[in-house]
């Protein structure tokens, strides 16, 4: 599917849906490996306030099993997608800049909570990993995908919104800057072979293989010293979290501006956005 697919899921994209179809994120452990599934299928796992909470819920939660628990698995149910963006019924009552501040940063606690896990994490990505899902990938130490693996950010081609300071320097730590600049200033979507040669992904095999590659990572992972890896992430946490200055100055425009109130309009009415620049 060419980078400029119309039909393709982004930030914001996960159609919206009834109160009913909220989605849920599951944990289940077994031995040293805990694994949290996104199980929104209908909706491609687009995430909604409830699925958030449920992460954050399950991310404190390990925080405090680093003994037991020594390798943290999250993907996507349904075949289709790790998780295809934020359900954009979220952004419907938005009244102005100051709305999309408190969203990012909402959204900033949750990931980081995902950052913050001592034990290594590992994305499985079966399909499409855009927006929100790409943050939640991105904020995992490793991952693994089938070659139908997607990843982007085209809030550029469908709402007109923009992202965080720290979800920016994440994407620029794990792309390098000019992957990211063509999936936020072209809204190109990435392919596995690409993401595999940047070093993004740790491995890509077909989907009859993906259990065993996870297993076998998981594997070695779970062999290796776990108060070195526990200091090593936060090491690099902190690196990464340095280059993150103060943008809330550009998330403000950027949701207070009619550009995004149109994106929104426009994805809620099935037609293309008309971008007016203001």
């Amino acid at each position: 599917m060419s980078g400029e697919a119309r039909n393709s899921p982004a930030r914001g994209e996960g159609r919206t849906s009834p109160a009913s179809a909220e989605g849920t994120v599951s944990l289940a452990v077994a031995g040293p490996i805990a694994t949290l599934t996104f199980d929104r299928p209908a909706a491609r796992n687009a995430m909604t306030w409830a699925m958030y909470e449920q992460l954050a819920a399950h991310c404190e939660a390990l925080a405090s099993r680093a003994a037991e628990v020594r390798v943290v698995v999250m993907r996507g149910a349904g075949g289709q997608a790790f998780v295809a963006g934020t359900d954009i019924a979220q952004f419907k009552h938005f009244e102005g800049g100051d709305d999309g501040v408190a969203y990012e940063r909402r959204i900033d606690a949750g990931i980081g909570l995902v950052e913050q896990l001592p034990m290594p994490t590992l994305a499985v990505v079966d399909g499409w990993a855009v927006g929100g899902g790409l943050a939640i990938a991105t904020a995992c130490d490793f991952r693994i995908a089938t070659p139908g693996a997607r990843f982007g950010v085209p809030i550029a081609r469908t709402l007109g919104n923009t992202l965080s300071s720290l979800n920016f320097a994440r994407l620029r730590a794990a792309w390098g800057l000019q992957p990211v600049r063509r999936m936020l200033l072209l809204a190109q979507i990435i392919g596995a072979d690409e993401a595999l040669a940047c070093g993004f992904l740790e491995q890509v095999c077909a989907a009859e293989e993906l259990d065993a590659a996870v297993s076998a990572l998981c594997a070695r992972l779970g062999a290796l010293a776990p108060v070195t890896q526990a200091a090593a992430k936060e090491a690099l946490r902190r690196g990464t979290a340095q280059g993150a200055p103060d943008t809330d100055d550009l998330v403000r425009r950027c949701y207070g501006s009619s550009d995004f109130r149109e994106g929104v309009d426009a994805f809620e009415a099935g037609r293309p956005p008309a971008w007016q620049g203001r």
